[in-house]
């Protein structure tokens, strides 16, 4: 089997410059001071009458609704004119080593409250001890409402292989819900009367419509493509069956592709990476979208299944996230894929099944390989990884990671990203690695090499990123110390042995969404983040520019299958050309206000280049 590197089968055009975006007084209760702090309780030098006059109007002055502490003295059983400050105000103050307030609730040992009364000159004197508190009605019955039912969480422990679990932003607005009805059981329709999709909650529309405005904004290329699309419509005919992760940024994707002419369904690749409301958002537009946070197994493959199998609709264009999608279309349905145009892949999992088919000769349609293009390692892969691996991990153990001892399992462009960050924030980094290429760049990056077994014992955090199996054993697990943290940062959820922890000697404690404590027979506990699955979609979120990246390349690669003419791929799986990589950096350049230096003649010719490019050969390693 050869790597081969697609042709552009389309002109890339340049597009021009960055894409254009678009009172009366105050009536406050006064602080009481115990006997004895210096504070002198002076007496009134107004009668009872006098008093009652000169305080009502400070109050009544109030403009309507404002309240007035202290108003009405006779209702409180006050004496005349004294204004009481109820015992739960911010302004009361006691001191908790004074004999009379030893009691955290301000209580002296007789169990009275100190409380004070404020004459109109402002002179403060202390409250009769026979006072009773002022009981606050509004507030306990205000807590007594609370509501008790808790939504049910109905998430499977047992998933495909490749759907990784993603606990995505925390921003989202149904992390919880007292919901308990499947999707699948209701009944739903947008503003258009179409009820092709099924999300949580299409009312949830409006939120997730402002979630996507927001992630167009650091998607410049996506949003260019839109703007080219106004005069060429690139996808027109294409009927696009999509599986990845359903988030804002992906929204931005779906609906460009929208504006290049194509038709899409889409289901997730993951069954908690869903933000609810950005599906929503999309179903009210009119995209067939079936997805939601905390999907079973079941209604993982019944939502791939309603994307492909559906009546007067046959897909020509494939594009995945793990494989999933292609797996179940060769499984149910493999008739389609004579109609199937290509296939566009971008992980790392469902690139090695696309070899895997190739091999064996079961591969019938052209694939492009995304997932190794340049723009997709070098940024998705190591620079996502670099801010997203320590937002994952601030956001679910609140850990500081000066002093930490952290190994991390691989050092490809993953590996990379979570070792300069972590190293950068004062953690003891070691390296565990197969490639003795990639080992060596460790080395030389200051990373010391180790086998996992020789530090199990004393690290802090265990990452693994390799993309490979049982990476983390359950004799590995067994050995860690009380309170080590382990997750993952690659695409599927096999790397950690995370089933052989399901046993009866052992206990799962649910501490926080995707934070899980398991706990062993002697008392020790390890620290598993989202079972396993990927961390920084699961308890995080990624940076949307780096996502306008990959989001960039997958749009161009179907471009670039659907518009190729016959016999120019093969059935084999191809790199994207780097012509189209090279444009896809371009388009990003502007919003740094970037300028590119240009060869002159004579230049071009003493390298042997286009002055356009592409500038490296495709064996070029960047």
């Amino acid at each position: 089997m050869s790597v081969q590197v697609a042709a552009p089968a389309v002109e890339l055009k340049e597009l021009s410059g960055p894409m254009d975006k678009a009172a009366g007084p105050p009536c406050e209760p006064v602080a009481a001071h115990p006997p004895g702090h210096g504070v002198a309780a002076a007496p009134c030098p107004l009668a009872a009458p006098e008093r009652e006059a000169a305080l009502a109007p400070s109050c009544s002055e109030r403009p309507p609704g404002s309240g007035c502490p202290g108003l009405s003295s006779s209702a409180a059983g006050l004496p005349p004119g004294a204004a009481k400050v109820p015992q739960a105000s911010a302004m009361k103050r006691s001191d908790p080593h004074h004999p009379q307030h030893r009691h955290r609730d301000g209580n002296d040992s007789s169990g009275a409250a100190a409380e004070a009364l404020v004459s109109p000159d402002g002179t403060v004197s202390e409250a009769p001890r026979t006072v009773k508190k002022i009981q606050f009605a509004d507030q306990k019955q205000e807590f007594n409402k609370r509501p008790t039912k808790i939504g049910r969480r109905s998430l499977s422990r047992s998933i495909s292989q490749s759907s990784t679990d993603s606990y995505s932003s925390a921003a989202s607005y149904t992390d919880s819900s007292d919901d308990e009805t499947s999707p699948r059981d209701k009944q739903q329709k947008n503003s258009k009367g179409s009820s092709d999709f099924c999300v949580k909650n299409i009312k949830q529309a409006e939120f997730g419509r402002r979630e996507i405005e927001i992630a167009e904004q650091e998607m410049p290329a996506l949003m260019a493509l839109r703007k080219r699309a106004q005069g060429e419509k690139p996808l027109s005919g294409a009927k696009i069956v999509g599986c990845t992760h359903i988030t804002a940024q992906t929204a931005v994707l779906m609906e460009t592709l929208g504006a290049l002419g194509a038709q899409c369904r889409w289901a997730a690749c993951n069954i908690y990476s869903t933000l609810n409301e950005v599906a929503a958002a999309l179903a009210e537009s009119g995209f067939p979208v079936f997805a939601w946070k905390g999907e079973s197994e079941d209604d993982f493959w019944w939502c791939i299944d309603r994307c492909v199998n559906v009546e007067g609709w046959q897909p020509n264009m494939i594009l995945d996230d793990g494989g999933d999608l292609t797996h179940w279309i060769y499984k149910k349905y493999p008739n389609m894929f004579k109609k199937i145009k290509g296939i566009v892949e971008e992980s790392v999992t469902g690139v090695h099944r696309l070899y895997q088919l190739s091999k064996a000769g079961k591969l019938c349609v052209p694939a492009m390989n995304v997932n190794d293009s340049v723009t997709k390692q070098k940024f998705d892969n190591l620079y996502c990884c670099r801010e997203s691996i320590l937002d994952g991990l601030k956001r679910t153990t609140d850990m500081m990671f000066g002093g930490k001892q952290v190994v991390v399992c691989g050092y490809g462009e993953v590996g990379k990203g979570c070792c300069a960050a972590l190293k950068a924030m004062g953690s003891i980094v070691y390296v565990t690695e197969i490639d003795p290429i990639c080992a060596l760049q460790a080395c030389m990056d200051g990373f010391r090499l180790v086998k996992l077994n020789e530090v199990i014992r004393q690290v802090d955090i265990v990452i693994t990123c390799t993309g490979n199996k049982n990476v983390v054993t359950r004799e590995h697990l067994d050995r860690m110390k009380n309170s080590c943290i382990v997750c993952n940062m690659g695409h599927s959820n096999t790397e950690i042995d995370v089933a052989s922890l399901r046993t009866p000697e052992l206990t799962w404690e649910r501490v926080r969404s995707q934070v899980d404590h398991v706990i062993w027979p002697d008392g020790k506990r390890i620290v598993l983040l989202a079972e396993g699955r990927l961390l920084n979609l699961s308890c995080s979120t990624v940076p949307t520019f780096v996502l306008s990246i990959t989001a960039t390349t997958q749009a161009l690669a179907l471009i670039e299958l659907y518009n190729a003419p016959e016999g120019r791929y093969k059935q084999d799986v191809y790199l994207l050309p780097k012509k189209m990589d090279e444009y896809v950096a371009s388009l990003h350049l502007p919003t740094f206000d970037a300028h590119l230096t240009e060869l002159t003649d004579e230049q071009a010719k003493y390298l042997g280049l286009n002055k356009n490019g592409p500038f490296k050969p495709n064996y070029y390693r960047y």
